[in-house]
Formats: C-alpha cells, sequence, structure tokens
C-alpha cells in the first residue's frame, strides 16, 4: 500500500497546472484530494475526470485572497474527511512588467495572491495540524524565490517571501509538523497568461522554451508527501535539465 493511501490533501490553484497534475497523480496513489480555486467549471471537470479513474476528490470555489474562503475550505475538509493531513499553498500568478511600468494594481494582487494566499492557507490549517497532532504543509514558491530578473522584481519578491514564511513555520512547529518549500523552474502552466506587459509577455515567451511539464513539480509533492514521518523534506528546486539559469 502507498504511503500517500487514504490522506487528506487539499490543494490550492488546483484548476490548473502544477495543482491539477498533483491532484491526479496524488488521487492515483490513493489519496483523497480536496481542490480549490476560482474557476469552478475546470474544478468541476478536473474532480469528474479523477472519480472516473476510481480516485477519489472533491472541490469548492476558492480565492485565496479572501481568508473566510480558505478558512471554509479547511473546515469543509474537516467536516466530510476527519482531517487534514496535507496543504499544498500552489496558487500563483506572475504578472510581469519594469518597476517603471508602475502597475501598481498587479503588484498588489501578486502580493495577495501569492504571499496572503499562503499565510492564509497558514491559518487556516494550522491549528487543526496541531490539535490533530501532525500534518504538512507544502509551500509551492519558484526558482524566482533565490534569484531576480529584470521585470520580474516584484514577483520574486512575493516568492523569496513564501521561502522565508515557510522555513519560520518548519522552526516554529516542532516536530510533528512538517514544511517542505518547492522553487520549480520553468513549468508548463497558464502563470504567463496573466502577463499584460506586451515585452515582458515576449521575453517569459523565449524563456519558457525549455519548460518542464507540471506532473515534474507533483511528483516532487508526491515525494515530500510519501517519506517517514521522521522525515521533513525542507526544500527542493526542480529546473529543466536545458535551462542554464
Amino acid at each position: 500500500m502507498s504511503s500517500i493511501e487514504g490522506k487528506v490533501v487539499v490543494i490550492t490553484g488546483a484548476s490548473s497546472g502544477i495543482g491539477e497534475a498533483t491532484a491526479r497523480l496524488l488521487a492515483s496513489r490513493g489519496a483523497q484530494v480536496v481542490l480549490g480555486a476560482r474557476r469552478i467549471a475546470n474544478l468541476r471537470n478536473i474532480t469528474s475526470s479523477i472519480r472516473s479513474e476510481g480516485g477519489r476528490a472533491d472541490y469548492r470555489e476558492l480565492d485565496v485572497t479572501d481568508e473566510n474562503q480558505m478558512i471554509d475550505l479547511i473546515q469543509y475538509t474537516m467536516d466530510t474527511f476527519g482531517k487534514v493531513d496535507v496543504i499544498v499553498n500552489n496558487a500563483g500568478i506572475m504578472p510581469l512588467s519594469k518597476l517603471e511600468a508602475l502597475k501598481v494594481d498587479e503588484w498588489n494582487r501578486m502580493i495577495d495572491v501569492n504571499i496572503r494566499g499562503v499565510l492564509h492557507g497558514i491559518a487556516a490549517g494550522l491549528p487543526i495540524m496541531k490539535e490533530q497532532g501532525g500534518g504538512h504543509f507544502i509551500n509551492i514558491s519558484s526558482i524566482g524565490g533565490h534569484e531576480v530578473s529584470p521585470t520580474a522584481a516584484v514577483y520574486c519578491a512575493t516568492k523569496f517571501a513564501v521561502r522565508a514564511i515557510s522555513e519560520g513555520l518548519r522552526m516554529e512547529v516542532g516536530k510533528e509538523i512538517r514544511v517542505t518549500n518547492i522553487s520549480p523552474g520553468v513549468t508548463e502552466s497558464e502563470l504567463a497568461e496573466s502577463i499584460s506587459d506586451e515585452r515582458a509577455r515576449q521575453v517569459m515567451k523565449e524563456y519558457r522554451k525549455n519548460a518542464i511539464p507540471s506532473e515534474a513539480i507533483a511528483r516532487a509533492i508526491q515525494f515530500a508527501i510519501e517519506q517517514p514521518a521522521d522525515v521533513d523534506v525542507n526544500e527542493m528546486i526542480i529546473r529543466p535539465t536545458a535551462n542554464e539559469n
């Protein structure tokens, strides 16, 4: 039996990309996955597909910038399945542009989704994990959380923040709760679709030619979850082999 069998895993940003791939992979390994995202039609289709293949899946509409919605998702999971083993804080956006473009609304949106979204997941899940005596937070950062590039200053700042939050949480929660920070390099996803700046969009289009599939990150998440309880995979960086950055 897989060590993931029977675990209850909540995944934010689960309507496409890494979140969808993770939901499908973990469900195929016997986990009960609960998907959260704003695009409810996508969630419905993914959940139906997982169920048709014998997996166990459920979904709820979720905007991670709304703390109450995040709390409701975790409480729904508790009420339905009696526990929350893993929370994958995956939701994120990446509307890149140079600072001189002054796209302040996009800066604020990145801060809200990429930082506050992770904090809301922690705030909703931490009391439950402490009460049940265990759990696992997996926070999705980025290679942008390790280095900064033009047009990506604010995005990178949010991903540096995710790394800092993950490390602080790891040090504070003690031995009962595991914390993993995963930093994908260029990965196939819809992140680039949020770029409104045309020059940044073209640069990213070229940069993403060597993207790895989202399933590669899903496998990393699986690896972190399936470790024995006394092993905490703290941080992983996953890049395309062909990428020089």
